[in-house]
């Protein structure tokens, strides 16, 4: 299962993030991950609960957000969804795509503080 790797190193880069802007926890995290970038969300958002205890994102929630997989033809200026299994042919032209737009993203997309207490 590497979404154990990812989700340490999500926690791993959100807390220098957190450090890096003075906060010492973090309530959330939200990442983006692409229809392509073979991540199962619901085993990133497992890995993340397991991996988050005794760091600083203990309490911390992952929120995932998914990125459809888009592909652009040149020949008929057209963006379309490739879907999975990929499929990079153009519906509109009926030409092969070679041009990725959106899908192979994994990256942190913000952070959450946890709120100070008075």
């Amino acid at each position: 299962m590497h979404e154990l790797s990812i989700a340490t190193a999500i926690i791993e880069r959100a807390g220098e993030l957190a450090r890096a802007d003075g906060t010492e926890a973090v309530s959330a995290v939200t990442v983006r991950v692409g229809e392509l970038a073979g991540v199962v969300p619901d085993a990133l958002d497992f890995a993340f609960e397991v991996a988050r205890d005794g760091t600083a994102l203990a309490g911390a929630r992952l929120v995932v957000e998914q990125v459809p997989a888009r592909a652009w033809c040149g020949p008929c200026a057209e963006e379309f969804p490739v879907g999975m299994p990929p499929f990079f042919w153009c519906p509109r032209c009926d030409r092969p795509s070679s041009d990725l737009r959106s899908g192979r993203e994994l990256e942190i997309a913000g952070i959450e503080p946890l709120p100070a207490t008075a």
